[in-house]
């Protein structure tokens, strides 16, 4: 009976254990539709290749390259380190570098002011 009550005892605490953390990181993470990573953006010459959603790409629109999130999605895409943030269009799939979460326009990357870094940390949030 001894070793029953010590697996039930060790059950629970690892219950609460883990109940505690999500408890935790719904209270103090971010939400659910949010993901941080890295954002970079595309190199000139992919302007006016087709994306794929079918659109011709232009690096002067405020769109981007996700892997799996709809075509026509609107996302928030913010620099935590600066507070500078930008809203765009999902037309693209990509980016397909490890690491990396979305793949901005030119136009995008520089109201994030990533530019000349070429890579930043970001939050991407699904506006719908």
């Amino acid at each position: 009976m001894g070793a029953i009550k010590h697996t039930l005892l060790s059950f629970c605490f690892a219950i609460a254990v883990f109940t505690m953390a999500v408890n935790s990181a719904l209270a103090h993470g971010t939400p659910a539709d949010t993901q941080r990573g890295v954002a970079s953006f595309y190199s000139d010459r992919f302007q006016g290749a087709t994306t794929a959603s079918g659109d011709a790409f232009d690096q002067q629109a405020l769109t981007a390259a996700h892997p799996s999130l709809p075509f026509g999605s609107k996302v928030l895409v913010k620099r935590p380190d600066t507070g500078q943030e930008v809203e765009v269009l999902i037309n693209d799939r990509g980016p397909y570098v490890q690491g990396r979460i979305i793949d901005l326009s030119k136009s995008a990357a520089r109201e994030l002011g990533m530019l000349k870094r070429g890579v930043a940390p970001v939050m991407v949030t699904l506006l719908n």
